[in-house]
């Protein structure tokens, strides 16, 4: 058996399409009216249709799932927020942004049908912004709670 992909049921799937494209950089891949694959394995599907092959209503907002991305630069993603927040694409936060004890930051925001999306800094983000704060790589080790090489690692990559 292998993972194929995370389907998520939406109301607008216009509206969807344009909010992952604008915010997470998805393309469709395949359209079929009702049913959308975009990139990074992420399946829209239309309210009726999923109610249709189930039988039963849909109820958003659980609260029990999130979709989970990384970003590199978290800096210029907040920026595409603050963009977004000024457009067509309204943003809601399902949280603040927060900095974990372990230096990485984070935020969670809603999708147009409320599924919640998370989105935290990579490991490489990290190392780049506590270094630029002025800690040693031995002190970012200590930080991150990783072992002094992979952080070394991540530096010369970089």
């Amino acid at each position: 058996m292998q993972f194929k992909n995370i389907l998520l049921v939406v109301n607008d799937i216009e509206k969807s399409k344009v909010f992952y494209r604008e915010l997470f950089g998805l393309e469709v891949i395949a359209d079929f009216g009702g049913n959308v694959m975009l990139t990074e394995r992420v399946v829209l599907q239309e309210r009726k249709n999923w109610e249709a092959a189930l039988g039963c209503l849909v109820q958003y907002g659980g609260h029990d799932a999130e979709l989970y991305f990384e970003e590199s630069r978290m800096e210029d993603f907040l920026q595409k927020l603050q963009k977004a927040e000024q457009s067509a694409l309204l943003v809601k936060y399902a949280s603040p942004m927060e900095e974990r004890d372990w230096g990485q930051r984070v935020i969670r925001i809603y999708d147009p049908d409320y599924h919640v999306i998370e989105i935290a800094e990579t490991t490489e983000g990290v190392v780049r912004r506590l270094k630029a704060e002025g800690l040693s790589l031995q002190e970012i080790a200590e930080k991150v709670r990783l072992p002094l090489d992979m952080i070394e690692e991540e530096e010369d990559a970089h």
